[in-house]
C-alpha cells in the first residue's frame, strides 16, 4: 500500500506526512511544475508539467488497488475508486463506489448551472475542525487498510 496525493492544491500535505509516518506508509506527492514545493519531508515527489490534467494521469498511472489516493477532484476519485483505491478528499470525505456517481452528478449540475450565469458559493474557508476530521478520517482509512 501507498499514498498517492493530488498535491498541487492539497492543504493538508503536512498532516498526511505526518499520519503516514506513524503507520510506516510511503508517500507520493503528484505535483506540476508550477505546485513544486520542497519541504524536506521524506516523500517521493512525482513532477509533470503544467498541461490539463497532468498531475491527474501521472497519479492515475500509479495507482494500484489497496493504495489511498487524496485529492479533492471528484473525477480523478471516480479514477481511483474504479481501480480499487481508497479515496479521501482533504476535508475527510470518504469516497466510494456509493457517492462517487451522485457526486459527479452534482458538479455537472453546478458547471451548467454556472454556464447558465448562476452564481454559486465557494468553498467555506478552511477550518482547524476540517484538519481535525481529515486526520482522523485519514488515520482510521490506513489503521483499516494494513
Amino acid at each position: 500500500m501507498r499514498i498517492f496525493v493530488d498535491a498541487d492544491a492539497c492543504p493538508v500535505k503536512e498532516i498526511i506526512v505526518e499520519v503516514a509516518k506513524v503507520y510506516g506508509v510511503p508517500v507520493t506527492f503528484v505535483v506540476s511544475f508550477a505546485g513544486y514545493f520542497d519541504r524536506g519531508w521524506d516523500v517521493e515527489q512525482v513532477l509533470v508539467d503544467t498541461s490539463p490534467q497532468s498531475v491527474d494521469i501521472a497519479l492515475i498511472n500509479r495507482v494500484a488497488a489497496g493504495d489511498i489516493v487524496v485529492t479533492q477532484d471528484y473525477g480523478l476519485a471516480s479514477l481511483a475508486v474504479g481501480k480499487g483505491a481508497k479515496t479521501i478528499s482533504p476535508s475527510g470525505k470518504i469516497f466510494h463506489d456509493g457517492n462517487i456517481d451522485r457526486m459527479l452528478l452534482q458538479r455537472q449540475i453546478h458547471h451548467e448551472a454556472r454556464k447558465a450565469g448562476a452564481r454559486m458559493k465557494g468553498p467555506k474557508k478552511r477550518t482547524e475542525e476540517d484538519n481535525t476530521r481529515f486526520r482522523e478520517q485519514f488515520a482510521r482509512l490506513l489503521a483499516n487498510n494494513l
